[in-house]
């Protein structure tokens, strides 16, 4: 059984920037995906970034593009998300997802292609 735990959330200015980390745990994960979400109160789970745990190859929403990083340490099992630029519209609780098999390379997009989920850790962007 595959455990993921997420941490790196909390409270910043407009314009800072945030490092979230997710550790990965149980499993061995060299293919498949890694993937960050993101649900704001009263929205549906929206998807933020992927990356292959294998090429190392990046996916990202265009609303983040340009902003936020996804990386790996294939060594550590664990993916980050360098969040730069933050914006009051980037607040919501993240999740870390993870596909053990590769089907969400046909779309990283979809929650319901990821095996494993993270608790969460909350992201507020406010002065």
């Amino acid at each position: 059984q595959a455990q993921l735990v997420e941490s790196g959330g909390g409270l910043v200015l407009p314009g800072g920037s945030l490092r979230l980390s997710c550790a990965a745990s149980g499993r061995t994960f060299s293919s498949g995906a890694m993937a960050w979400f993101r649900q704001a109160p009263g929205k549906e789970r929206e998807f933020v970034a992927a990356i292959k745990w294998s090429s190392g190859s990046t996916y990202y929403a265009d609303s983040v593009k340009g902003r936020f990083t996804i990386s790996r340490d294939n060594a550590k099992n664990t993916v980050y998300l360098q969040m730069n630029s933050l914006k009051p519209e980037d607040s919501a609780v993240y999740y870390c997802a993870a596909d053990l098999s590769g089907r969400a390379y046909f779309r990283f997009s979809n929650p319901l292609l990821y095996d494993y989920w993270g608790q969460g850790t909350q992201v507020t962007v406010s002065s």
